[in-house]
């Protein structure tokens, strides 16, 4: 079959899939992109909604092997940005009019910390008189954590699986009974049952990881009737098992960093096509490979950005991964840059608009919230 008919076929298989995934060609890269904004013109529309990405602590009790703010690297200063500041920079993002906000910390699981996220979620709601949209990326969390959070006013959720294979995925944990494959994919289907809208990603370019499970994180998304899809190429923070393992193995060359990052878009692409009506983030890891990863990863089909609005001198305690962009800027800069990007691919910036996914909607029967 040739190109062109697949790139146009209605019902893409895992073998399909796998194919589309595995483009290097310049030309056949540029063809799967441009199949797949016009499937993101038809379906989602050439806008590029805005979530206020608000870090508000790196206090973590989890200890993934590929994450700088691990729960045992002891380089990072811990902090915890105040109820008054966390306000502010909604406020802020009201004014500016971001449609939504995206609360994310490391993650914690203390009664503590689940109150303080309720009082919170409540205050920006009451705050913005309910014109922000609430996203929250707070880690796996029991039913009643997460029913709590969404009666305050939250209404979407992000959980990266991080990979659909179980067997990749406890290569990227620590084996000691609080990082299971099953403990998050239960948790999406709690969030799911809920009534949020259910958001899920994974990361791109891991070692061990096939086109085959690429493929498959797909069929995962849809399986699980995913809403919102957040993933990025594996980007290496210098001081984690897993970074240092692939440096030392030599694959994290600018060659490799370049491969990982076409995968990156080929995936934002080959999803876009397969399930066309769920939004798609073009993630901070594109740039951090490429200047223009974010233009080139709207361009492969995303309609979903997320500034930050994390206070300045917090965001160096945030890193995740090495090379973050945007730690220097402060949010009026994130906002204006953003901007123009998203300009420069010919897209428009949905101000002030939740720009919730048309899939849920679709799925659950009622109109999306502006």
């Amino acid at each position: 079959m040739d190109l062109q008919t697949l790139l146009h076929k209605d019902n893409l298989d895992r073998k399909d899939l796998v194919t589309l995934l595995g483009l290097t060609d310049p030309e056949d890269r540029k063809a799967l992109y441009d199949a797949a904004y016009a499937v993101k013109s038809a379906s989602v529309g050439r806008v590029a909604y805005y979530r206020g990405l608000l870090e508000f602590s790196n206090r973590c009790i989890k200890d993934c092997l590929y994450c700088g703010i691990r729960r045992d690297n002891e380089e990072v200063e811990r902090f915890d940005t105040s109820r008054e500041d966390i306000l502010a920079m909604a406020k802020w993002a009201l004014d500016n009019q971001y449609g939504s906000l995206t609360l994310q910390s490391g993650e914690r699981q203390d009664e503590e910390f689940i109150a303080y996220v309720e009082s919170l979620i409540r205050d920006i709601k009451k705050l913005s008189d309910g014109k922000l949209g609430l996203t929250l990326c707070l880690g796996e969390q029991t039913e009643d954590t997460y029913r709590r959070w969404k009666e305050a006013g939250a209404h979407r959720y992000l959980l990266r699986i991080e990979t659909s294979n179980p067997a990749l995925y406890a290569t990227l944990h620590p084996q000691d009974g609080h990082h299971e494959w099953t403990v998050r994919k239960h948790c999406l289907d709690i969030l799911r049952d809920l009534g949020y809208q259910v958001g899920t990603g994974v990361m791109i370019g891991l070692p061990g990881q096939t086109l085959e499970d690429l493929a498959d994180d797909i069929l995962f998304y849809r399986d699980m009737d995913i809403d919102m899809i957040g993933m990025g190429p594996y980007v290496v923070h210098h001081n984690t098992p897993l970074g240092k393992q692939v440096v030392a193995a030599g694959e994290n060359t600018p060659e490799a960093q370049q491969h990982r990052f076409i995968l990156g878009l080929n995936m934002i692409a080959v999803t876009r096509l397969f399930l066309k009506d769920v939004n798609i983030a073009a993630t901070t890891a594109l740039q951090a490979l490429n200047p223009l990863g974010r233009e080139l990863g709207l361009k492969a089909g995303a309609n979903i950005l997320m500034p930050i609005v994390t206070l300045p001198k917090f965001r160096p305690d945030y890193l995740l991964y090495d090379n973050k962009p945007c730690v220097e800027d402060s949010p009026d800069q994130c906002r204006n840059c953003l901007s123009a990007r998203v300009a420069s691919v010919g897209d428009t910036v949905g101000f002030g608009k939740w720009g919730d996914s048309p899939h849920y909607f679709r799925e659950h029967g009622n109109g999306a919230k502006e």
